[in-house]
């Protein structure tokens, strides 16, 4: 089946890397994740991803750590980066050629964020990972995905979560929640349905950038979404 999207901006929780463990990473997920990378890949499909790194550190709650945001977010930022060598490590092992860039220099891991490198890395068939965020404090990887994804002209980001979508209430806490299969940008600020901070939810409705909340936890979810199958919301 043809790719409904040439390319796309994967937006992946840090929490999801963790599995069932506590803390960290496991590594039977980064290896499903890398499988589902590469069948959208092998349909000729531009990848990139942005990464959270809330599995191993959340840099908001300055009451609870003693340390101030600005440094939290620093710490989180560095998170991600862990993060993305992890899926970088996974996806190399199974043939994906991949690059790393991060918004903060450290020449030895990764490469700078260069946005004209970026898109001639897709070009070529590699995953572009993104780390470090936008490279500022007080902005989650939501706005880095979203900025990074309108910056290379992704035609969509994929954002996927541990729930098939976006719902009428949490489906995990009320079992009569309804899965909404379309919504507009509008109904989900006036429904005040938490898809993404606001500063990244906005930055894609500027910029007509559609998203599709979908469960990556599923095998295949990802390429199905790609081929444009009725999975998750779409938000337009």
């Amino acid at each position: 089946m043809l790719p409904q999207y040439k390319r796309i901006l994967l937006k992946l929780s840090g929490e999801a890397l963790m599995g069932n463990k506590n803390f960290g990473l496991d590594a039977a997920v980064i290896a499903q994740y890398a499988q589902d990378i590469k069948q959208v890949i092998d349909l000729g499909v531009q990848v990139a991803v942005v990464i959270g790194g809330g599995n191993i550190y959340r840099g908001m709650n300055e009451a609870e750590t003693g340390i101030e945001r600005a440094q939290g977010d620093y710490m989180g930022m560095l998170a991600t980066v862990i993060n993305g060598m992890a899926l970088q490590a996974g996806l190399e092992k199974i043939g994906v050629y991949t690059r790393l860039q991060s918004a903060i220099k450290m020449e030895q891991i990764a490469e700078p964020y260069i946005r004209r490198r970026a898109i001639r890395h897709l070009e070529k068939g590699r995953v572009v990972i993104f780390g470090a965020g936008t490279g500022n404090p007080y902005f989650t990887t939501d706005t880095a995905g979203s900025l990074r994804a309108i910056e290379i002209k992704a035609d969509v980001i994929l954002k996927g979560t541990r729930v098939d979508g976006i719902y009428t209430a949490d489906p995990e806490k009320d079992p009569t929640a309804k899965r909404f299969e379309k919504i507009t940008f509008s109904d989900v600020i006036a429904k005040k349905l938490m898809v993404m901070d606001m500063t990244a939810f906005t930055l894609c409705q500027e910029n007509n950038l559609p998203i599709i909340v979908f469960d990556m936890n599923t095998p295949g979810t990802l390429l199905q979404v790609v081929e444009g199958k009725n999975v998750g919301t779409y938000v337009s």
